[in-house]
Order: C-alpha cells, then structure tokens, then sequence
C-alpha cells in the first residue's frame, strides 16, 4: 500500500511540474542533441574539447514535490524560450534548484526581455549551479542599467554566449555591463551580433582561452596594452570595424598563448606610414580575408605565421625584400589583383596556394622550381590567355603529377575570344609555332637550302651565262634604238641565217651553201664569214644577222655542243622565236647527238629536238634531192630588199 502510495505522489509530482514548464509561455523542453553543437557556439577546434565539451546525454527524468524544488535530475540539456520580467521570478526558481551536483550541464535561453537587474540575477544562479554551457539568444535588455556586484566564486560555468543582445537604455555607464563579462572566470565567452563597440581589460589574469566578438562595431581601440589575456588561444572578431593593421598587431603582443586569430571582414589597411607591426611570437594562424589590405601587408605579418588568409583584398603582388615567413605552410591569396605566380623566396616552406580569381593571363612556368615544397597548386578560375606563352604552364601541370587543384574544370580560357570557355587541357600549339629559336633555326636552315638548290640549279642550267645572255641582248637592242634610229624597223635582208660548228664549215660551205644559194630561186644566207660587220661585237653581228633573217638554220652535230659560240647563236634565235611568237628555227641533224653528250646548259637544245621536227640529213646520195627540197620549202620567203653583201670570206 506504501508503495502505491510512494508512486502516485511522484506521478503527480511530475504532472505538476510538466504543467509549469507551459505556464505563461515558459517552454521546456529536454533535448538530447542540443549541446552536441556546442564547441560551434563556444569553441574553435583549437581548445581542448576534452575540458570544454559537455558529456554525452542519458536518457531524462524530473520529479518534484508541491513547491517546485527539484529532488533529483538527470537531464543534462534544457531549453527555454520566451523569458520576461513577469515569469523570470518563476526561472529563477527552477534554476536555483540545479545545484552543482545536478546532471544538467548545457542552457540555452531563447527570445528573452528582462531588465538589467533580473538578467544579472539569472547570470548569477547559473554561475553557481552546474549548469557548464550558458547560452543566450535574442536578448533584449529592458530598463536602466545600473552597477551591480558579481560574485565569480564556485562556479562550474565554463563556456558563455550571448547572440543578438539589444540595450534599450540609452544612458548607462559601459563599465557597468562590460566588467562583469571581461572579469569572468571562465574559458570561453561569445558576445556576438551584439553592437559591441567596447570591452574593457580584466582586472586580473583572465582563463579565457577562446573570445568571440563577432558581427559587433568593435574599433581599433580594443584590448591596447592589455596584458591580462595570457590564455587567450582562440580570438574571433571577424565583421567589425578595425581599420589599422599594426593596432591589431599590438592588441595581441601581450597573449602569449594566441593561435588563432580572425579579423576577416573588417576596414584593415596597412601603409608605410603606420609603426611597425609587433604581433605576439605564438600566433599560427591569421585570417585577414575581405579587408582593404595592399602587397604593404607583406611588411606587417607574423614571423612565426604558419595558416595566412589574405583572400579578397587588394594585393597587386608580392613585393622582394620582405621578411622571410619560415613557418608558413598555407597561403590564401584568392580574389586578388595579382597577375602572375608569386614565387618563394620569402616562404620557403609553403607547402598550399590558393591564388585563385586574381588576374593572371599566363602564369609563370618555373612556379614548382623556386616553390618546391609546395604540394598543392589552386590557380583556377583566372582569365587565361591562350597563347604560345601558356604552353610552358601546361607542361608544368603534366610535370607537376597533379599538384593543380581543380584541374581540369577549374582553367578555362578567357583569351581570345575565339578561344573564350575551352578548356586549358584541350589547348594545343605547335613547338614550332611557339619556340622562337626553333622557329628561326627553322627558317634559316629552309633558306639554306632553297639558296643552296637556287645555286645548284643556276650552275646546272647555266643561268649565270642565260642572264649574261640576255643582258648583252637587251644592251645591243638599246644600241640599236639609239644609234640607228632608222633602224627601228627590222627589215629581212636574208633568207636564212646559218648556224654551224667551224668543225662542220667542209659541209656547209661544200654542200649546203652551194645547194641552196644556186639553181632556182637563188636563196640569200647570212654567213658569219661573209656578212658579220667588221667593227662590231661578235654578239651584236650575230644578233643583227638572226634579226635580219627570216629562219635560222641550227646545223646540228657533236661538234656544235661543244662550241660555245653556236650556244650563244642557238639563245639568242630562242629568244627571237619567243619574243615574236613566230617559227624561224630550222634544225639539221647533221650526224646523230647521243644525249650523253649534249650539255647541261643545253636544256633548249633539247626542248627543240623533243618537241620540233628536225631534218636529219641523209647517207644515200638518192635521199639528197628530197632533202634539198624540203629545206627550200621550209625556208621560201619574198625578201623585200636584196641582201648587200657585206662580209667577205675568209
């Protein structure tokens, strides 16, 4: 019966105190899951989560007798919401009944408005339960703020956060509020979104080892020439309102235990005219992403730095001659204004470089050679101009054993239009069409040899002896146009002039003269002999006597390719045969020319016997009349001027 009785009370017990947590919209609610974000509200993975993390959650029970003290508690996690002045009187009764020694560890207050007075006395019950996780959310300050003592003694408390605080009181001395925040002694405190522009220094070395001051309007007169942050690790005070660069460095000169520093997102710069910049020698890691910062910055840096972050500045290189960064391993410096690869001699150990969305139109190809530690290359996302130039930098990615991060998708052409969205990978020129040497060396040894074939054909075929040829051709035709003006007119004095090896003369004078200059229709024939003009050139009487005549007899022979008079004789007709686009040529073959012996400059000579009919005088005594008629018929002209005989015979 006791025991019935004993179960009963209990279960209204809870009834009763279920029914609490609903009055005047006051929300209980027990979650397991609710602080296992809490190193993401407090801590950075810096801090030691095996002191700051709260313990894993069991499962929950609350009993409690008619005047709401709590007998016994295993619940670790509470959540409130909707916390005024007229139920905070309620809270502070809840709360004072989790005493160290309770399992409850993690609170969070959402959507809260309570004056000054009671928001203090709320602070000071958690301080001193075992409440070690203390979280604040949309926090409205109601009413004046005034001076009020805190007692800092036996608390468990470890990490606090206050997230959108809002002051309604206008006139308040800021002392008032930021001392008992700056003189906590606890490991971690989040004020943020809060229109913080102030904190003051604690009054004695502080444990703090993880501050977040984040989305406040805290200035550059922060924490100057506080030496009470000794602990301090982790510094969080990103989206604020810092402008100078070597204020900040002083602000950490005296935490001798900072790691991590954030400033992203604020007003920094950094000029000459600033004081030299003295950061604390235990600082690792330093985001200074979305500042106004210039290559300056590179003057201003940490000695020991090992992660830097300068992405979405206003950096146009980095400068030679800065201090050497030994330690630095990462380098962010993406969304810059850098157009080419820095290379490492002041970080010699860099190890990762994200210099994406800059300006670089051909990075440079020797990167890997003077950064040879580095393990990771991000050059994506920059307007790459496809060129001869860039082929170097595609040979450094296939050497490179794929160091480039993003490749291939992340390197697009932007360069020449034509060429705007394809893909570095799919970009190819040729070695010759890229390597100027090559190139040139190319070039050179094609002019050689077209030089060198030139030459080869010019002695083959004898072209220095054709221009010769027809430079004392075009000069003997000038002569004539300007002595003999009367001239002008050719006029054919002659039938024929006859062509012959003085080898050949027996036959020509024995035979073809007499055959052709009597009988029937006597024909006139231009000897050398007996018509060159005496006085003149050789090569003008030859000239004269093929322009006076109206064929031009070639007797052919061996004898007649190996003289180089009837060579000039046989040009100079050719010439005639082209220059007036008439048949004048008449070719006896005297005795059988073996092609073997005909010369190489004699290249007409055997154009003429390939493509003309020739003659071919014959053996038998019976073929002669036939002979001697075709060549008449061949040769038949009315010359209208009888020939002067001018020569003699020698």
């Amino acid at each position: 019966m006791a025991e019935n009785m004993r179960y009963l009370r209990n279960f209204f017990i809870y009834n009763c105190l279920f029914a609490f947590t609903f009055w005047n919209n006051i929300g209980l609610a027990v979650k397991n899951e609710l602080f296992t974000s809490v190193p993401t509200n407090f801590l950075q993975d810096d801090l030691d989560k095996k002191i700051l993390s709260p313990p894993p959650p069991n499962n929950q029970q609350l009993k409690a007798n008619f005047s709401w003290v709590v007998i016994e508690n295993t619940t670790e996690s509470l959540s409130l919401s909707e916390i005024t002045n007229n139920n905070v009187k309620k809270l502070l009764t809840l709360l004072s009944n989790f005493r160290k020694g309770s399992r409850l560890q993690n609170l969070t207050l959402t959507n809260t408005s309570v004056n000054w007075k009671l928001f203090t006395e709320v602070l000071q019950t958690v301080w001193h339960s075992s409440i070690e996780y203390f979280s604040i959310n949309n926090l409205t300050q109601l009413g004046d703020v005034t001076s009020s003592r805190f007692d800092y003694s036996d608390t468990s408390m470890k990490a606090l956060a206050l997230n959108k605080v809002l002051i309604t009181d206008l006139y308040f001395s800021q002392d008032d509020i930021y001392n008992i925040f700056a003189n906590m002694n606890i490991e971690a405190l989040t004020i943020a979104e809060s229109e913080l522009i102030h904190m003051v220094c604690p009054s004695s070395d502080s444990p703090f080892r993880y501050v977040n001051f984040s989305k406040n309007d805290l200035t550059d007169l922060l924490f100057q020439n506080c030496d009470k942050l000794i602990q301090l690790e982790t510094f969080i005070l990103n989206r604020n309102k810092f402008e100078s660069l070597s204020k900040v460095s002083f602000m950490t000169s005296h935490m001798k235990s900072l790691r991590y520093l954030d400033m992203s997102s604020n007003l920094l710069r950094n000029s000459g005219a600033e004081k030299r910049c003295q950061w604390t020698d235990s600082l690792s890691e330093l985001d200074l992403s979305s500042n106004q910062l210039t290559e300056s910055v590179f003057e201003c840096l940490p000695v020991n730095i090992n992660r830097l972050d300068l992405q979405n500045n206003q950096i146009a290189s980095v400068p030679k001659g800065i201090a050497e960064l030994q330690s630095l391993r990462e380098l962010n410096l993406a969304s810059n204004r850098l157009a080419d690869l820095p290379g490492c001699r002041a970080f010699a150990g860099l190890e990762i470089l994200n210099i994406e969305r800059n300006l670089i139109l051909t990075p440079s190809a020797d990167f890997f050679e003077s950064c040879p530690s580095v393990k990771e290359l991000q050059a994506g996302q920059n307007p790459f101009k496809c060129s001869c130039e860039l082929q170097d930098f595609l040979r450094l990615e296939r050497r490179s054993g794929g160091k480039l991060s993003g490749w291939p998708e992340a390197y697009v052409c932007k360069y020449p239009e034509e060429l705007s969205g394809t893909q570095l990978q799919d970009f190819h020129l040729t070695e010759l069409a890229c390597n100027t040497t090559l190139l040139l060396v190319t070039a050179l040894l094609l002019t050689l040899v077209l030089v060198a074939v030139a030459a080869f054909l010019c002695i083959y075929l004898d072209v220095p002896w054709y221009v010769r040829m027809l430079w004392q051709w075009t000069q003997t035709k000038r002569r004539a146009w300007h002595d003999c003006p009367e001239e002008r007119e050719t006029v054919l004095q002659f039938h024929a002039f006859i062509s012959y090896s003085e080898r050949d003369s027996l036959w020509v004078k024995n035979e073809l003269i007499p055959n052709l200059e009597k009988g029937e229709g006597c024909i006139q024939l231009c000897q050398h002999e007996r018509n060159f003009i005496p006085g003149k050139s050789i090569v003008e009487n030859i000239i004269n006597c093929i322009e006076k005549s109206y064929k031009s007899i070639f007797v052919l022979s061996p004898n007649f390719v190996q003289s180089e008079w009837c060579h000039y004789e046989l040009y100079f007709a050719h010439h005639k045969l082209f220059s007036e686009n008439s048949n004048s040529l008449i070719l006896i073959l005297l005795e059988p020319i073996p092609p073997y012996v005909i010369p190489a400059r004699y290249h007409k000579l055997k154009a003429l016997m390939a493509k003309r009919t020739y003659l071919e005088w014959p053996k038998e005594r019976s073929k002669h009349a036939l002979f001697w008629a075709n060549l008449r018929a061949a040769i038949s002209i009315n010359l209208s001027v009888p020939v002067e005989q001018n020569g003699t015979e020698e």
